[in-house]
C-alpha cells in the first residue's frame, strides 16, 4: 500500500504541473536559440547598431551614448516581444501546431507562458549586451541603481510587445506576418524617438509620437537617467498597461474563435 502510495506521489512529481510549464519554457527558448532567423538579429541588431551610431559616431558625446543606451534598450525588446510572438505563432496555427498543443495533456497556459519566458530571456541578454558595450567601450557610466532599474524597465517593457505580437500573429497568416511585423517594428522605433532624439525630428513626428507604445516605453527609460522629456511616469505606464490588457485581449478572441 505504502509502495503503491509512493509511486502514486512520485507519478504526480513527475507530472506536475510546475514541470510543464518550464519544460514548455526551456524547450521553447532551445527552438529558437537555435533558429538563426530570429536568434541573430534579435541579439545582434540592436548592439550593432547602438555599437555603430552609440559609440564609434559619438566618442566625443556621451549623452549620445546614454541616451541612445536607453533607447536601443527599447528597440531591442520591441523585436524580441513582437518577433517571438508575432511570428512564430502565426507559422505555428499554419502548421496545425496549435491543434496539436491543444490535444496534449498539459495546462492551457503553458505554450504563452513559455513563449513569454523566452521573450523575457532574450530582452535580458539584449540589455546585457547593451550596457556592458555601453559601459566598457561608450564610456556611460550610470550609478548601480540606474543600472538594474534599466534592466527591469527593459524586462518589463517586452508585454506590451509580446501582446501585440500575439494579436499580429493570431491574425496574419505566417507567410505574411513577418512582413506585418516589420512594417510596424521599424517604423514605429523611428516615430518614437528611438534612433534620433525627437527634438532632430520634424515637429509633426513629436506631436505623434505619444500614439505609440515604443515612445512611452523609452520614456521610462530615460526618466531612469534623467534624459526624459519630462513626461508624468503614471501616464507612460498607463498606456503600457492598457496596450498590453487590449492586445492580449483581442489576441485571446482570435485564437479561442
Amino acid at each position: 500500500m505504502n509502495a503503491n502510495a509512493l509511486s502514486r506521489a512520485d507519478l504526480a512529481a513527475h507530472h506536475s504541473p510546475l514541470r510543464s510549464y518550464l519544460l514548455e519554457a526551456r524547450y521553447e527558448f532551445l527552438r529558437l536559440l537555435r533558429t538563426p532567423s530570429f536568434a541573430i538579429p534579435s541579439l545582434l541588431f540592436p548592439a550593432l547598431f547602438y555599437l555603430l551610431f552609440g559609440v564609434l559616431l559619438n566618442k566625443s558625446n556621451g549623452d549620445a551614448a546614454r541616451y541612445l543606451l536607453a533607447t536601443y534598450g527599447v528597440f531591442g525588446v520591441m523585436g524580441a516581444g513582437m518577433f517571438a510572438f508575432g511570428v512564430t505563432v502565426a507559422l505555428e496555427r499554419d502548421q496545425g501546431f496549435l491543434i496539436y498543443k491543444r490535444a496534449l495533456p498539459m495546462p492551457p497556459g503553458a505554450y504563452l507562458l513559455a513563449k513569454m519566458a523566452m521573450a523575457l530571456l532574450f530582452a535580458g541578454m539584449i540589455s546585457i549586451l547593451l550596457m556592458t558595450i555601453a559601459a566598457t567601450l561608450g564610456g556611460v557610466s550610470l550609478r548601480p541603481t540606474q543600472w538594474a532599474l534599466l534592466f527591469v524597465v527593459n524586462l518589463a517593457g517586452v508585454m506590451p510587445f509580446a501582446a501585440l505580437g500575439l494579436f499580429i500573429g493570431s491574425s496574419i497568416g505566417g507567410q505574411g506576418a513577418p512582413a506585418v511585423v516589420n512594417i510596424l517594428y521599424l517604423p514605429m522605433a523611428f516615430l518614437s524617438g528611438l534612433w534620433l532624439p525627437l527634438k532632430m525630428l520634424p515637429d509633426w513626428i513629436g506631436a505623434m509620437a505619444p500614439v505609440w507604445p515604443s515612445y512611452h516605453h523609452s520614456q521610462i527609460a530615460l526618466k531612469v537617467i534623467g534624459m526624459d522629456a519630462g513626461g508624468n511616469l503614471f501616464v507612460h505606464l498607463g498606456v503600457l498597461l492598457g496596450a498590453t490588457v487590449l492586445f492580449f485581449a483581442l489576441a485571446r478572441r482570435r485564437l479561442a474563435a
